[in-house]
Parts: C-alpha cells; structure tokens; sequence
C-alpha cells in the first residue's frame, strides 16, 4: 500500500500521469493500475481524468492527506531502524528563503562534523514553497519567517530577528550616515528582490508606512544578483544585516542601519508537526534549539 500511496503523492506533485510514473520509477500503466487499486478499495472515484490529469476528487484531497500523513510515518519509522542499526545516515532536505541561506551552515556544519554520513540538499525557495514543499514530503526542513505569514501545518524554532540595513556605495547620497529612514530609503534607486518573496512584502510595507510607494528600478530572486549591482555604485538595496554581516562587503559598500522601532520579523527553522520526527529532522531540531536562544539574544 505504501508504494501506491507514493504514486499518489508523486501525482499531487507533478500533476501529469506520465511525469509521476517516471518519479515512482515505473510504467504509466502501472501507476494507473496503482491508483485503481485505492479507488477500489475506497469504493469513491479519487482522480478526475480525461485523456490526461485533470484534478483530484473532493474524497481524493481527503485521501492525499492521509497519504501525506501515512507516508511520512513510513519513512519516519525506516529511517529510525536505519539509525539503530548504523548510526545517523541519510539524506537531509532543507529549502531556505534566499535571504537565509548564509545562515543555514551554522545548522548543517555541526550536523557534518557529528555525523560524516549525512548529506545535505539546500534549495533556495519563497517562504510560501517552502510549506507545500514541507507538506508534500519533498524536504525534511525549512529556514523561513516565523511570526510575518502562517505557518500552517508547521513548528518553527526562533533564530533570530531581521533587522535591515541599507546597502549603497560610499559615495553615494547617503552613503556616509550612521543610520537611515525608511523615507531616506525611498529617495535612493532600489534593486530588490521580486515581490514573490516574504522579504520583499515586508519591505515594501515598511516603506508604504514611511510615506513612499516603492518603485524598485532592478528585481531580481538572486541575492548574489542584488550585490553584484549595489558593487556597481548605481544601486542601492535593503537587506537584512546579518546577510550583509555572513556574505561580506566589498570596499566601497556600506551596510547602514535603517532606524525602526518597529519589532523586527523573526526567522526560523518550520519543521513538520508529525512525532516521531525522522532521527535526521530530530538532529537538526536539536541543533536549531542549541544555536536559538543565542542568535535571538544578540542585539
């Protein structure tokens, strides 16, 4: 039943029959055959289909849940056993917002030195992918905003708090203050990230609270896309100190303050509500519970 609660899964994600056989590493027919078989033993129709994938049946969202549930149950007990038997091992997924993937080798270093036979994927995501993906059982872990959006289905740990600079060459307007205004920002051309990204909402809030309609002139998902044109000395972009602090700043860049009473969004790591966790999700929990409280306590 697990393989077959699989291919439903893999259904839900590619949303093409042909593309979740291939996931499943099966035939098309196959996996057909597979879901017939649910369909049957539920007696209700679970997969709308025409000659291709139309959509699932209100029966078939309940059914995917329960999948969801069941499959990462599954997994969850086999690795266990696995750890038991050789030790921590295995495949650790985790998708961050792009502005915290500088900060996710703090969690992951420690986990490597620990434990050698661990490998890492880390995917860049918005905070909203970062939750289907948590849901569908395609990571094991996530770095996003805690406390700005819901979370949904999700347990988050604290690590630390947002707090915003203005990146901007030496010489350029502003470039020489001990800290700016939101309405300061707003005078200066802007590349920012799309607004697809949670930390581009936040941003664009705080300059409408200023007074300003922000109009960056350059959007981009890339952070590294984002440095390399404040380097250019004719933008300007805001972004969370701690990012400046990790990545570095070449010589004629300055990281200014932005004033702001406001508290500061917090970031953290959202893990999956299902207990028992995974003994690889379990050991990152733990290391996010060590490093926390420190990260949060700094000013």
């Amino acid at each position: 039943m697990i393989d077959k609660l699989q291919m439903l899964l893999a259904l839900a994600k590619e949303q093409h029959f042909g593309r979740a056989a291939e996931a499943c590493g099966v035939t098309q027919p196959t996996l057909s055959a597979g879901l017939k078989q649910i369909e049957e033993g539920f007696g209700v129709l679970l997969v709308q289909r025409q000659s291709r994938f139309i959509g699932f049946t209100p029966e078939g969202l309940r059914v995917l849940d329960w999948a969801r549930r069941i499959v990462g149950d599954y997994r969850a007990m086999r690795d266990e056993i696995r750890a038991l038997k050789r030790g921590l091992a295995g495949h650790l997924r985790i998708a961050a917002i792009p502005t915290a993937l500088p900060i996710v080798s703090t969690l992951t270093t420690p986990l490597h030195v620990a434990h050698p036979e661990v490998v890492f994927t880390i995917l860049s995501r918005t905070s909203i992918e970062i939750l289907t993906l948590m849901d569908n059982l395609e990571i094991d872990a996530g770095l996003t905003y805690v406390d700005n959006e819901p979370l949904g289905r999700a347990r988050s740990i604290p690590l630390y708090h947002e707090r915003y600079c203005l990146l901007i060459a030496a010489d350029a307007p502003l470039g020489l203050k001990a800290s700016v205004t939101w309405s300061e920002v707003a005078t200066v051309p802007l590349c920012l990230l799309t607004p697809d990204m949670q930390n581009r909402r936040i941003i664009d809030r705080k300059l409408r609270e200023a007074g300003a309609e922000p109009a960056p002139t350059l959007q981009s998902n890339s952070m590294v896309v984002l440095f390399s044109h404040v380097r250019t000395g004719r933008w300007a972009s805001v972004m969370p100190a701690v990012l400046a602090e990790t990545m570095g700043l070449p010589g004629p860049v300055r990281a200014i303050p932005i004033a702001d009473l406001a508290q500061p969004p917090t970031v953290g790591l959202v893990y999956p509500q299902r207990e028992p966790l995974t003994p690889l999700t379990a050991a990152l929990v733990t290391e996010a519970r060590r490093v926390g409280p420190g990260w949060m306590a700094a000013p």
